[in-house]
């Protein structure tokens, strides 16, 4: 299960840096707020998110294996192109938030919990939650992923694309996703060879 917690941080990590707003709310927030605060924030509603993602995954799991794996297959493959084409998305405008403790803690949280429902990461983790049936492993893996992100985007801000090339991430997450619709096309062959 270790190789499930590595697939699901790294499919999920790189997925999310293509282009996410909320890389752009983390960084423009980390001008205002004390990084702690927003730390705390933003790992509350990622985690929320993540549960969120894995009881739709819980829910997918009681389907059918054929179906499961075939709606993995595709997913990846979609995410794949997605993220191959997406493009930036330009950061949003200053709105100069105070910096009381309160409204420090509830900003991130709100900011990030309210926006890119059913993301690529969203996606991600229904898909991986379905495929392996492992939610605890699958949200440790997705969580720790998004807190990532967010604490690149609060160590780094701005600076994350003019240091990591997008024509660099695009096609190692990209590749990523093709691999592992490769491996959920085939896995279901090899369950159903070893069961006969």
């Amino acid at each position: 299960m270790l190789y499930l917690f590595f697939v699901t941080y790294g499919t999920i990590f790189l997925a999310e840096l293509i282009g996410d707003k909320n890389i752009y709310t983390i960084s423009s927030l980390a001008a205002r707020f004390r990084p702690f605060q927003i730390f705390c924030g933003f790992t509350a509603a990622f985690a929320i998110k993540t549960l969120a993602a894995i009881l739709l995954g819980s829910v997918i799991a009681e389907l059918p294996t054929s179906l499961v794996a075939t709606t993995s297959t595709v997913t990846f493959f979609l995410t794949a192109l997605v993220i191959w084409f997406k493009r930036s998305n330009n950061a949003p405008a200053d709105r100069g938030y105070e910096s009381r403790s309160t409204k420090a803690l509830l900003v991130p949280f709100a900011s990030i919990l309210f926006s890119e429902w059913g993301d690529i990461g969203q996606i991600m983790t229904a898909t991986l939650t379905a495929r392996y049936r492992a939610p605890f492993v699958v949200f440790l893996g997705g969580t720790l992923a998004l807190v990532t992100k967010g604490v690149l985007a609060l160590v780094i801000g701005f600076s994350l694309r003019r240091r990591v090339p997008i024509s660099i991430l695009r096609p190692v997450s990209a590749l990523l996703c093709v691999i592992m619709g490769v491996v959920s096309a085939v896995s279901p062959i090899f369950t159903h060879a070893q069961r006969h």
